[in-house]
């Protein structure tokens, strides 16, 4: 049997909101990463009475397979190399350049996103950051340290699943790490997934358009 365990993302987010019932009535704040991951952040916000919001990072690819993560970079520029990347033609020349590319891109979709309002505060909060699942965890890396750089009181990095080796890898970046599956035969994050569609900007820009607009500093508007 494969290591297929959730049917979909929302059996997913709901199965990870169940999993972080502790925090409810703390009001935390919930970090999805685009895009995969936003439905599934929204319905964790939604269960544990909380705030929901994006952190933009990128992944940046290999040079003979972009869909290999070699590390990620966040909106301030910041990026996270993975050990392995000068092995697989990382250079620091083609790291530049395929930087660069990754921020313009997270450039654009921040101007979608969230065109008319800040990205929300964590400072003094709990923040929880949600993706659908950890390959190398590039790209949570990432997100941990765009978040951690505004001061949240706690930060959590929560999964749904996510591959054995990346899991040691991630939790040191977090105060609080929480995975519901670390399949020993884990091939992608896909694979989990009975259910694993495309998800797109439209999407995207629609589940931030329902969220309840929180004030930049945590109050709600």
């Amino acid at each position: 049997m494969g290591p297929m365990r959730f049917a979909d993302r929302r059996e997913a987010g709901i199965q990870l909101g169940s999993a972080l019932a502790r925090f409810r009535g703390q009001r935390p704040l919930v970090f999805a990463i685009p895009r995969g991951a936003v439905a599934m952040g929204q319905l964790v916000a939604s269960t544990l009475g909380g705030d929901f919001d994006v952190v933009l990072v990128r992944k940046l690819g290999a040079p003979a397979n972009p869909e290999l993560a070699v590390g990620a970079v966040d909106e301030s520029g910041w990026a996270h190399v993975a050990e392995f990347a000068e092995a697989v033609g990382a250079t620091r020349a083609y790291l530049a350049e395929e930087t660069a590319r990754q921020l313009a891109i997270l450039r654009r979709r921040r101007a979608l996103y969230t065109p008319a309002r800040e990205a929300v505060d964590p400072r003094g909060r709990v923040a929880i950051v949600v993706d659908d699942g950890l390959a190398t965890g590039a790209t949570m890396i990432a997100a941990l340290h765009a978040v951690r750089a505004r001061r949240p009181a706690r930060l959590v990095c929560a999964v749904p699943v996510a591959a054995p080796d990346s899991v040691e890898r991630v939790r040191t970046h977090a105060d609080e790490f929480v995975c519901l599956h670390t399949p020993e035969g884990f091939h992608s994050v896909g694979a989990c997934y009975r259910d694993f569609p495309q998800v797109t900007d439209e999407e995207v820009v629609e589940a931030l358009r329902q969220a309840p607009r929180a004030h930049p500093h945590g109050e709600a508007a």
